[in-house]
C-alpha cells in the first residue's frame, strides 16, 4: 500500500507564525501609543505600552515610524472596510465620498480612531501620505470609468489629500468646524475632481448610513 502524502506545510511553520502574533500585538500597543500621545511618542514610551524592550521592538520593525505608519495603515483600512458598509471600494462614486464624509464623526463611531487622527494630525504630512496610499487606487479607477477628472490626476489626489487632511484638522484638532459643517466644505471640495455644485449638493444631501460597529 503507497504511503499517504503528508500535507505540506505552511511556509515558515511556527516561526513565521510566532512572527505574526508577536508584530500584530506590537501594533495594537503602537495605536494604544498613537490614541494617548501621537507619533511623536519616544521608543522609550512605546516599549513601556507594549511591555518589552527597545531592541524587542526593533527585532520586528526597522523604525518606530515604520511600526507607526504600519500601525496606522492597519487601523486605516479597518474603518474603510467598515465605512464602506460591506460594498467594494469604488463601486460607486457616493459610497466613495460618504466613506471619507464618516471621517468627520468618528468621534462619535470609533473613539480610539478619532484620537489617533486628532494626535496624528500634529504632523499632517504623516495623514496625508495615508490617505494617498490608501485612497489612489479608489480614486484612479473612478477616474479611468470617467467619474472624476483624470487629467493630471496626481496633481489632483495630492491637492484632495491635503484638503480632506485640512478638514479633519478643523474637525479633530481645532474644532472649528463641526461634522456638519466640514461636510458642507467637503461638497464644496469636490471641485478639486471637476464635480459640478449641483451634483455636489445632490451628493451631500444623501443621508449617511452607519454599520453597527463591533
Amino acid at each position: 500500500m503507497a504511503a499517504k502524502k503528508q500535507a505540506p506545510k505552511p511556509p515558515g511553520g511556527r516561526q513565521a507564525a510566532y512572527t505574526a502574533r508577536n508584530r500584530a500585538k506590537l501594533l495594537q500597543s503602537a495605536l494604544e501609543v498613537l490614541a494617548e500621545i501621537g507619533p511623536s511618542a519616544t521608543i522609550e514610551q512605546l516599549s513601556a505600552v507594549a511591555q518589552v524592550s527597545p531592541t524587542t521592538i526593533y527585532k520586528y520593525f526597522e523604525t518606530k515610524d515604520r511600526m507607526f505608519a504600519e500601525a496606522l495603515d492597519l487601523v486605516w483600512r479597518e474603518w474603510v472596510v467598515w465605512s464602506y458598509n460591506g460594498e467594494p471600494a469604488a463601486q460607486s462614486l457616493e459610497s466613495v465620498f460618504n466613506s471619507a464624509r464618516k471621517l468627520f464623526w468618528i468621534k462619535q463611531t470609533h473613539p480610539q480612531f478619532a484620537r489617533i487622527i486628532r494626535n496624528t494630525l500634529s504632523n499632517p504630512s504623516f495623514l496625508i501620505a495615508s490617505v494617498l496610499s490608501g485612497g489612489y487606487k479608489t480614486f484612479k479607477e473612478l477616474a479611468d470609468r470617467g467619474e472624476l477628472k483624470s487629467q493630471d490626476f496626481d496633481k489632483r489626489i495630492i491637492l484632495w489629500s491635503n484638503c480632506l487632511t485640512g478638514l479633519l484638522t478643523a474637525v479633530h484638532v481645532n474644532e472649528v468646524l463641526s461634522p456638519t459643517e466640514a461636510e458642507t466644505a467637503f461638497g464644496i471640495g469636490l471641485s478639486i475632481w471637476g464635480i459640478s455644485e449641483a451634483k455636489a449638493a445632490k451628493l451631500m444631501s444623501r443621508p449617511l448610513v452607519f454599520a453597527p460597529v463591533k
